[in-house]
């Protein structure tokens, strides 16, 4: 058995993983402490000349690099080039496995606001950070806070900022991908924005649902080719999703016969 053998099956003890999973919470409290000021003060400075709040939003995210450097259990891994340009506004799209596809996706080197319930914005620190960020609140389930979101996300990329949005809407239960949304697509359509597509694998195992421990992780989001919206209309809204879909599933089929992602 090689010594990677051995501290791999180490991290899976319970009592290990309690232990580190306590610092790793700790980290994170701590840093977000930190980083609240921060934000504000990069938001305050840059207001005057950054309406999409670019560098606050840019900076908010990566705390979330911070805190995975910290946490043993974690290693997360970006594959592929973000667009050339990081004020070309895209509608960035992704599978959803776990709530650490926003930890992973935000190692990203870009910002984007993202599409977020409206129950987070009430938490102390994070929340502020999220108003700070300029991201988007959703109700879920009010059909009125579905249209205000969608609206306020052509309002982010009007200002050269791109947006985030999970088209299943919430977390797949059985890891499955699940059917996609409207809403994405229409928006990028209705702004002319193309889409840019995310797969995400391995974060499933790094946060299990009700269980406050951290788990083992090597966990991956992999940019694909950008998917452009030129000459769409809205009765094209239906293909266009499809089409991501495609993209995203075929991606993921290839991670998780990747042995080296779990």
């Amino acid at each position: 058995m090689s010594g990677t053998d051995v501290n791999e099956k180490l991290l899976d003890q319970p009592l290990v993983r309690t232990v580190i999973s306590v610092w790793s919470w700790l980290v994170l409290g701590v840093v977000v402490i930190v980083w609240c000021p921060l934000v504000a003060i990069v938001r305050m400075v840059t207001a005057p000349f950054d309406k999409g709040a670019y560098a606050a939003g840019y900076l908010f995210r990566k705390l979330t690099v911070v805190h995975q450097k910290a946490t043993p259990l974690w290693k997360f891994s970006v594959v592929g080039s973000v667009p050339s340009d990081p004020r070309r506004p895209y509608v960035v799209v992704a599978n959803h496995e776990s709530f650490v596809d926003i930890l992973l996706i935000s190692h990203l080197p870009m910002e984007m606001k993202w599409l977020s319930k409206k129950d987070f914005f009430s938490y102390p620190l994070v929340g502020w950070m999220m108003r700070l960020a300029r991201d988007i609140p959703l109700q879920r389930g009010d059909r009125d806070s579905a249209i205000a979101a969608l609206a306020a996300c052509r309002d982010r990329l009007s200002d050269n900022v791109s947006v985030m949005i999970f088209p299943e809407g919430t977390r797949s239960i059985s890891g499955e991908l699940g059917p996609f949304k409207d809403g994405a697509f229409s928006t990028a359509i209705a702004s002319g924005a193309p889409i840019l597509p995310l797969a995400v694998h391995g974060t499933r195992t790094a946060l299990r649902k009700h269980d406050w421990r951290f788990g083992r992780s090597r966990a991956e989001v992999r940019i694909l080719p950008v998917v452009p919206t030129d000459g769409l209309n809205e009765g094209d809204t239906a293909d266009l999703r499809e089409r991501v879909r495609s993209i995203i599933a075929a991606e993921l089929a290839l991670m998780r016969a990747d042995s080296s992602l779990t």
